[in-house]
């Protein structure tokens, strides 16, 4: 090769090096496998709510200006006496990563807008390896710079990303910045109007990922759609794509079988088996899993599962289930914040078993990864869902591409994980035809990247007196009639009156309530007549259980939710004071009345439908 070739070819790998995320891309699957160096600690932070560090006084980007330099992102220190440089990134306070701002900081706590986040860590880079930078999750916009040089630029507040920073890193100190900023856009996803805090900064994990070369970036392996003996799926290298043997090794079910890679590194994978013992709710079993090509290797715990809708059932593993759920938000009520990590997860889906739960709603964006795992390794089954939350600007395209991806990476972190049994595309969003069209391309998108699993979404239902009826054209589109109703709580003046309300249901699917319920501040006792006590939640949630036992469908709910949570919409000075009180617990970890109603009801279920 000649020297131009060489010097060509050194730029453009240099460039691919650094180039931010594309739609196309995915981010390497089970990166915790490959951490080499957590970033996880205190931050240097500075508020910067007119964006100073980003924007010259023109309000150009100094990371677009023909230097590249000006930014925060620089990291200036004073050489000189006589230097003017206005901000110090040494002497600014911290904060915790993962963490949210708000919670972080009292003068942070209603905060939207651009805080700089500085970490300084040392590494030395091997020969022969590629490293990436990694983030489970940063709300909602994010710039990221290494050493000074722009990594690139992600949208999604609860989505993960990567830059690969094999050519930035150096031995010794690198300086990592982040542009954090949850400011609210009308065209974004979700919108401007939602019904939780909108919590800002670096909210999960960050890492240093390493890897070889040529290494297994990507893979799927779950069962075969309706059929029990047969593990299908790819595994995706990254590198060079010269064939290459696969090598996949489940010791637990005498699986040891090899694939070979196609010009693009990907490899076909098609297992019969008929020694695997399947996953559920009673028995979470996880194999150990092994994959391995002559240059990598990297491990992951999988269950195998089957689900499906059949008539108006649902079968797990070919039986017929009913998903005794809630609903979860992100969010820890006793530390205030977003969930930092996998203790924190734990709490909330132990307090889910307790109650009785097989199932959880994890609302209304992605949760955590440790969220998924742990669900796996406790036996819970999983609906995961996207922000397409109320009022989205239906007829803008690129807000239909940032929908459309997230819903892509959601699917791609969690394809593997045998306790997700339902996609979501999104939460009452009310008719029209674009918005018709925006939902149904969402759900084909979830069909087509995964045809193993249910598609769904909370539809809206409208009343006519005492008939709710449920006419949502977006029905046809989805495996599941899934809608929220709140009878007792925005609707009907007298909660003895519920069991006269009847359903009419258009499509002749498995029926899911996914909401239901009313608010109680936990402590306060009155007549069952008195609104925000808790006899009236427990009241409101016995008549539910007559009323719902009418839908001769119904094969599961998920009632609005396990734990109290934090919301600005909810502003009533004594019972709320910016707290959403349809929690089954209290923000103290206190259960309400209320818990024990749902909990004899699903103890009851239990008997009807073993697994």
């Amino acid at each position: 090769m000649n020297p131009s070739m060489k010097y060509a070819l050194l730029l453009f790998c240099f460039a691919a090096s650094i180039r931010p995320l594309t739609a196309q891309d995915s981010i390497v699957q089970n990166v915790t496998a490959r951490r080499e160096l957590n970033l996880d600690g205190r931050w240097n932070y500075m508020v910067d709510p007119y964006e100073t560090g980003y924007y010259d006084y023109r309000h150009q980007p100094y990371d677009q200006s023909p230097s590249g330099k000006g930014g925060y992102y620089d990291d200036r220190k004073q050489t000189d006496k006589s230097q003017l440089i206005e901000y110090d990134f040494d002497r600014s306070p911290t904060l915790k990563v993962p963490g949210d701002w708000n919670s972080q900081d009292e003068k942070l706590l209603y905060y939207e807008g651009t805080i700089w986040y500085r970490r300084v860590f040392q590494t030395t880079p091997q020969p022969g390896r590629r490293y990436f930078i990694y983030f489970g999750a940063v709300n909602y916009e994010a710039h990221v710079y290494l050493n000074g040089k722009k990594l690139g630029m992600h949208k999604g507040g609860f989505t993960p990303f990567q830059f690969e920073v094999t050519s930035l890193l150096k031995a010794g100190d690198n300086t990592l910045v982040v542009k954090a900023d949850n400011t609210r856009h009308q065209d974004e996803i979700p919108t401007v109007n939602t019904d939780w805090w909108n919590y800002g900064g670096i909210t999960r994990d960050v890492c240093l990922a390493s890897t070889p070369e040529t290494f297994i970036s990507d893979y799927q392996l779950q069962l075969k759609k309706d059929d029990p003996h047969t593990i299908e799926g790819y595994v995706q290298l990254a590198g060079q794509h010269s064939p290459q043997t696969v090598t996949i090794d489940i010791p637990e079910a005498g699986i040891h079988t090899t694939t070979t890679t196609d010009g693009g590194g990907r490899a076909p994978v098609a297992i019969m088996t008929k020694k695997l013992a399947y996953w559920s709710p009673e028995h979470p079993k996880l194999y150990a899993v092994s994959l391995s090509t002559a240059t990598d290797t990297t491990v992951d715990r999988i269950g195998f599962r089957t689900i499906r809708v059949q008539g108006k059932d649902i079968l797990l593993n070919g039986k017929p289930v009913f998903l005794r759920g809630i609903c979860i938000h992100d969010e820890n009520p006793l530390i205030p914040g977003r969930l930092r990590g996998e203790g924190d997860c734990r709490m909330l889906l132990t307090w889910a078993k307790q109650l009785g739960c097989n199932y959880v709603r994890l609302a209304h964006y992605p949760h955590n990864e440790a969220m998924i795992r742990l669900a796996d390794e406790m036996g819970l089954m999983v609906w995961a869902e996207v922000p397409v939350y109320w009022t989205i600007s239906w007829t803008n395209p690129d807000t239909y591409a940032n929908a459309q991806k997230q819903l892509s990476d959601l699917i791609n972190r969690d394809r593997n994980r045998a306790a997700v049994i339902i996609w979501s595309i999104g939460n009452e969003t009310p008719l029209s035809a674009p918005r018709l069209d925006f939902m149904s391309r969402l759900a084909a998108h979830a069909h087509q990247l995964d045809n193993t699993r249910l598609v769904s979404a909370a539809l809206e239902v409208h009343r006519q007196g005492n008939e709710v009826i449920v006419d949502d054209p977006l029905g046809e589109k989805l495996d599941l009639v899934s809608f929220n109703e709140y009878a007792g709580w925005y609707w009907g003046d007298k909660l003895a009156d519920l069991p006269n309300y009847h359903f009419t249901i258009k499509y002749d699917r498995p029926v899911i309530i996914t909401e239901l319920g009313g608010d109680a501040l936990a402590g306060f006792h009155a007549d069952p007549d008195t609104r925000w006590s808790e006899e009236y939640q427990e009241a409101l949630y016995a008549n539910q259980v007559k009323m719902l036992s009418g839908i001769t469908a119904l094969r599961g709910i998920t009632p609005w939710i396990l734990v109290d949570f934090r919301s600005p919409r909810r502003q009533h000075p004594v019972y709320q004071n910016f707290w959403n009180r349809k929690g089954l617990i209290s923000e103290q970890g206190v259960k309400k009345r209320a818990f024990y109603t749902l909990k004899n009801f699903y103890d009851t279920i239990a008997k009807k439908y073993p697994e």
